[in-house]
């Protein structure tokens, strides 16, 4: 609690960051669990950082050895449990849960120093919060026996755990790395976990041991899967990469396809190419116009809910072979750039690049939007999928008792009220807002637990892991 600095930083295309100004705002004068909307003037040029300032005391989050366990003591286990039963769901709302992480151990590491040895140590991240082991030297069996404790403000965020060598003043070299899915979690079982490689689609050198517990309120997450999911403040910047572009363009492709094919066989009823097929879509057709009522709109997409659920899973690894294309993904820019060349053939070249990395982010999103659709209804996220289920069976019975006009009345009003109830409320999309929980094929291959029979793929040279 004390002075915060802030600075304020620029960008150019050619990835060129320059520091424009500072500021500067006493905290410690601020009330806490309040929002605190501040103008603060930059000090050595024109323009003011607008900012809303909450201060909130941080719960949880905590690193011990094994013998202070917090959750292997009964009594403050019980303690836990209790804040988060179902009758304190209504209670501080953002306080969904929270994790423990033991970090046991690691096999077999990657040599990364000259020696034939590393200094390795274990980064976790969960959303914002990263916290990390000490420096086990010379040892690529280390034993770390620490445990964490994480709050969990999103039930569906990923623990990233990434295993590093230290190198010194040296940027540490990379080890290896899981990525968790919070749901996925088996309580209280040590785990063995195969390392993967940077993009989590490969096999990497090495195991980890890992146990954890998680304890949280069903109700809570469910209302936080309808808000804003929080940007992460440390991210990978994504490079321009022909592999990932051919990728997404594929997988934009087969989206398509689909779309298109379900076109066709649409054509096909009305074209009587099967008199059966057609007879039948036509009889379906007169019926469902017939007898139509809005309920039914939710209680059909509660129907594919139900089949995928019945019907075997005999698409599931189909489609994450589909998505375990193109792994391994090297940089190749700025090699062919020399001193040599203009200035104004450089900008060209960035302006190419800069337009092409829109072009591969927005086939990205296209394509994990569709696929997020898809993993819906095929039960990818059990959790999502029996939330999405409830949902639709409310809006079933909503509809068929509640007029439309009075829906949209409510809607309506809630929706031009609630600046007005909450001036610093993001606007936001809760439709979208729960499609950004559920993964796509992509994020499906990263989450996938390898077995430990597949780790023994091809090491790679020290080179690729920097």
């Amino acid at each position: 609690m004390g002075i915060l600095d802030i600075e304020v930083w620029g960008k150019d295309s050619k990835k060129h960051e320059e520091r424009l100004d500072t500021c500067k705002v006493d905290i410690s004068a601020l009330p806490l669990k309040q929002a605190n909307c501040l103008e603060l003037p930059l000090d050595s040029c024109l323009g003011v950082l607008l900012m809303l300032v909450t201060l909130t005391p941080c719960a949880g989050v905590s690193i011990s050895d094994l013998c202070v366990c917090p959750l292997a003591d009964p009594s403050e286990r019980k303690q836990i449990s209790q804040r988060y039963c179902l009758q304190n769901s209504l209670k501080d709302v953002k306080d969904v849960g929270i994790l423990q992480v033991k970090v046991l151990k690691a096999v077999d590491l990657l040599a990364a120093d000259f020696s034939g040895k590393s200094d390795p140590f274990c980064l976790l991240e969960l959303g914002n919060d990263r916290l990390q082991t000490h420096t086990i030297y010379k040892n690529l069996n280390p034993e770390w026996n620490k445990v964490f404790t994480f709050p969990i403000k999103d039930i569906h965020d990923v623990l990233e755990v990434t295993v590093f060598d230290e190198d010194g003043d040296k940027p540490p070299d990379f080890l290896g790395k899981v990525a968790i899915p919070l749901l996925s979690i088996r309580d209280g079982q040590p785990n063995c976990y195969v390392l993967k490689n940077k993009d989590l689609e490969q096999a990497f050198k090495g195991v980890i041991y890992l146990e954890m517990d998680l304890i949280y309120n069903p109700i809570k997450a469910s209302i936080r899967t309808f808000a804003p999911r929080e940007k992460r403040f440390v991210e990978d910047i994504r490079k321009l990469s022909k592999k990932i572009l051919s990728r997404d363009v594929d997988r934009v492709k087969r989206i398509t396809m689909a779309i298109w094919n379900t076109i066709q066989f649409l054509k096909s009823c009305f074209q009587w190419e099967s008199t059966l097929r057609s007879a039948i879509a036509f009889v379906v057709f007169l019926v469902t116009v017939w007898n139509f009522e809005l309920y039914m709109i939710p209680l059909a997409l509660l129907m594919i809910f139900v089949y995928n659920f019945i019907r075997p899973m005999k698409g599931k690894a189909s489609s994450i072979l589909d998505s375990q294309e193109s792994t391994d993904i090297d940089d190749e820019e700025d090699e062919d750039d020399k001193e040599s060349e203009k200035k104004g053939f450089i900008e060209r070249i960035y302006m190419v690049q800069d337009i092409v990395s829109t072009v591969q982010n927005i086939l990205e999103e296209l394509a994990s939007f569709g696929e997020r659709i898809k993993n819906t209804f095929n039960w990818t996220v059990p959790f999502l999928s029996s939330l999405a289920c409830l949902i639709l069976a409310a809006a079933t019975i909503t509809l068929y008792f509640i007029p439309l006009r009075y829906i949209i009345l409510i809607w309506g009003i809630n929706k031009f009220t609630k600046k007005l109830r909450n001036p610093y409320s993001i606007d936001n999309n809760e439709i979208l807002d729960f499609l950004s929980r559920v993964p796509s094929d992509v994020q499906k291959v990263q989450y996938a637990e390898l077995k430990l029979c597949s780790s023994h793929s091809p090491l790679r040279k020290k080179r690729s892991a920097l």
